[in-house]
């Protein structure tokens, strides 16, 4: 399987125009599941390799109007495993980005309590030092305070800036291929070598 140059203006979509394209040519069906999963195509899982090579070839690729080609010599194309396996695919795009992107929702409300919980730590750690008689009681009180107040808001914060950065790559990718269009094409056929100049007399 490897990524091929196409010219797609997106004439085949309505409304779509000067679409961003991307071609991988497949020897067959097969390239595209894994092999150690027996199921048929409408319920099998993806190759890690195929994935690999669309993230790849999806990097510099516009959200909008991405046009997936997937390229296959005439003799193997069959319509009625096409279209099982286009269901199969855009059903295994959308699903990986709803997961991700609700993922990333919660991660982000999980973070956003975590912040508010420390400032209030902190808060009381700070009410206690200014307003309370000092005592062993209030000074051990104030000692588990603070240190839980800034664990817990600089836990928050990492959860809501650096974990969701992390997956942003990924949700990126999730997020292009389930709004792309995806269809198959016959592979063309090779070009056929220029005949040897004629030797010079």
């Amino acid at each position: 399987m490897e990524e091929q140059p196409l010219d797609k203006t997106g004439a085949e979509f309505p409304g779509v125009a000067k679409a961003s394209s991307i071609s991988l040519a497949l020897d067959d069906y097969e390239d595209l599941f894994s092999d150690f999963d027996p199921r048929p195509y409408s319920e099998r899982s993806l190759s890690e390799d195929f994935l690999y090579e669309l993230r790849r070839a999806s990097l510099n690729k516009e959200e909008k109007s991405l046009v997936l080609t997937m390229l296959l010599p005439k003799e193997k194309r069959n319509a009625a495993n096409e279209k099982t396996i286009l269901e199969r695919l855009r059903s295994h795009f959308r699903r990986h980005h709803r997961l991700l992107a609700e993922k990333q929702q919660k991660r982000r409300r999980t973070g956003a309590w975590m912040i508010a919980l420390g400032i209030v730590f902190m808060f009381v750690a700070t009410y206690i030092l200014d307003e309370l008689k000092q005592n062993l009681l209030t000074a051990f009180v104030v000692v588990l305070l603070e240190p839980a107040g800034w664990f817990t808001f600089w836990e928050g914060l990492s959860l809501i800036v650096f974990a969701a950065k992390e997956e942003e790559p990924e949700l990126v990718f999730y997020r292009k291929m389930s709004g792309a269009k995806i269809n198959f094409a016959p592979e063309p056929p090779p070009k056929e070598a220029a005949p040897p100049a004629a030797p010079k007399a």
